[in-house]
């Protein structure tokens, strides 16, 4: 009888505990209680930490951890085509095991394999500015590259009114955001009247440096002997290959002879497009997308649902709208 009163028992404390567990939202309370009160650990990876850019969006993030009492770790490669040294950032923060990575894929294939990797071992991540090629991540906050780069051709179109030769120097291979301003531009030079794109294949590569190289090489190439240059025009796809441009064009003294439409912002080119040197830059949020990246994944921590793609959006900046406001906040965002 004794053993039977024991085994009653038993059954009637399982019972108990699984009348428990099915409660309407035991699973919702259990993770909310596990997320109640932490502080998460969220590493914000750039694909490099030198260029304003960047440092926007390091202000953006930390201004988001900020406000949700989350912590950021930041870092990034050294240089911004050391695809090697970001993929060894990536994979250090999976070994420290933080709650979340939000990353500027230098390359759109060869980080697949480390963010797979810390999907694997529990990782959530959240890609911002560029994508990354057949990965499903958390979410992707970036400016819409291909109509921002369209935007910047539509603009320079209206500088050639009867028409003109243009040059477009490329940033480098692998940037997926780049790649998409190039097509867009290159997709409003498509139909154009009168309108012959010279050069298209010449990339700036990762520094201002390079991309001084790269123009000057761009610049001998299509100067006349009496130091006029064949194109009328130049689109550059960021901050170091526009900023390397410029530095080519004055030291050529070509600045402001030339129409010169350029991406992102700094102190120098809104200097130079305060003067005329650069006709008008397409310029990014960088701010906000550094915000609403870790608020995306700070949600996606506690549980909540959040946009798979969000457009952190980009204005097409000239003399005339450069005092705007708005316009302002843009060309000289806080920086970090």
């Amino acid at each position: 009888m004794k053993r039977h009163a024991w085994v009653s028992t038993l059954i009637a404390a399982g019972a108990l505990a699984l009348l428990a567990g099915c409660q309407p939202g035991g699973d919702a309370k259990k993770a909310e209680g596990e997320t109640a009160g932490k502080k998460f650990q969220i590493a914000v990876i750039p694909k490099g930490s030198t260029h304003e850019f960047w440092k926007a969006i390091h202000a953006g993030a930390e201004e988001a951890a900020a406000a949700n009492g989350a912590e950021v770790i930041w870092k990034g490669p050294l240089k911004e085509d050391d695809r090697e040294d970001q993929i060894k950032v990536v994979e250090d923060f999976v070994a420290k095991g933080v709650d979340g990575i939000v990353l500027a894929p230098l390359d759109d294939t060869a980080l697949r394999t480390p963010v797979t990797a810390a999907q694997k071992e529990g990782i959530p991540v959240l890609i911002i500015d560029s994508a990354l090629k057949d990965v499903e991540t958390v979410s992707f906050v970036a400016t819409d590259n291909k109509a921002a780069g369209k935007s910047g051709g539509e603009k320079l179109l209206t500088m050639l009114p009867s028409g003109g030769k243009v040059v477009m120097l490329r940033y480098q291979e692998g940037s997926a955001s780049t790649s998409e301003r190039e097509a867009g531009f290159l997709e409003a030079m498509t139909g154009a009247t009168n309108v012959t794109v010279l050069s298209e294949n010449q990339y700036a590569g990762p520094t201002t440096e390079s991309a001084q190289a790269a123009s000057e090489k761009l610049i001998d190439r299509f100067r006349n002997p009496d130091g006029t240059v064949q194109f009328d025009a130049v689109f550059c796809p960021n901050e170091s290959s526009t900023f390397g441009m410029l530095r080519a064009l004055q030291n050529a003294g070509l600045a402001g002879k030339v129409r010169f439409v350029g991406f992102d912002s700094s102190p120098k080119l809104v200097e130079a497009l305060g003067t005329g040197e650069i006709n008008a830059l397409v310029v990014q949020n960088p701010f906000l997308m550094g915000k609403t990246g870790v608020e995306m994944m700070i949600k996606h921590l506690k549980g909540e649902t959040v946009e798979k793609r969000v457009d952190s959006g980009a204005k097409v900046v000239d003399k005339a709208n450069m005092a705007d406001p708005e316009i302002a906040k843009l060309i000289a965002p806080p920086a970090k």
